[in-house]
């Protein structure tokens, strides 16, 4: 009975790590069609019953967007190998001075968690976000994560991916957002559900022109530039 229990611990974790890899593998060329997060909102109570999701090639997504989300998000995404040590330290210290929970995750973790796992806070989740995020940064290309991160992430209710949300809050393809425009995506994405980014409150306008100070200062991306 014990070694037939084993046996199958033996197969569930091998099956585990051959469909998890295979997975990162096939998304590294293959779009991702749809996200757990995109079910579970799709299926909650106040739902609206609306999925907008467009895939679009990095190519076909604004320099400007893709600066603005590194600018507000993970300043150190193209430094880091999918976890920045010095920001989960300072969240760690911010939440231990305020009542206010703060995360320290990069893009590479917010990809991972998006595409493969779901919403939830637990240890549990958290163990399975390091080793997708491992994957993905062993596997795909800097570029690839960004493109991923674009094209899945929630940045309005029931909006999902860069496409879609240049179309809804802007009315134009996510080729063509301009720097405030895409500052303003940027700067609601702590809160995608309940912010907007046109038209803007003041503390969406502020934050905005912290983002846009940020990407003046970081100037533009350079993918093919190796890890310091």
């Amino acid at each position: 009975m014990i070694k037939r229990l084993f046996k199958f611990i033996a197969k569930t974790i091998a099956w585990f790590f051959i469909i998890s890899i295979g997975l990162v593998i096939l998304f590294k060329w293959v779009p991702v069609p749809i996200t757990p997060l995109m079910v579970i909102r799709y299926f909650e109570k106040d739902s609206p019953k609306l999925l907008k999701h467009d895939w679009e090639p990095i190519e076909n997504i604004s320099k400007n967007l893709q600066l603005a989300v590194v600018c507000s998000e993970d300043q150190n995404f193209l430094k880091h190998n999918g976890f920045d040590i010095k920001a989960i330290e300072k969240a760690i210290e911010n939440n231990k001075k305020g009542k206010r929970i703060k995360g320290g995750s990069t893009i590479s973790q917010q990809t991972a968690k998006n595409v493969f796992l779901w919403p939830q806070r637990s240890w549990l989740r958290k163990g399975f976000e390091t080793y997708f995020t491992f994957l993905i940064e062993l596997f795909w290309t800097k570029e690839r994560i960004m493109e991923v991160y674009l094209n899945s992430i929630e940045m309005g209710n029931g909006i999902y991916g860069a496409e879609a949300a240049a179309q809804y809050w802007f009315k134009k393809p996510a080729s063509k957002l301009s720097k405030l425009e895409a500052s303003a995506i940027a700067a609601i994405l702590p809160n995608p559900r309940n912010y907007k980014a046109n038209p803007v409150t003041h503390y969406i306008a502020s934050r905005k022109r912290w983002i846009l100070t940020q990407m003046n200062v970081v100037g533009q991306l350079n993918y093919n530039s190796k890890n310091e």
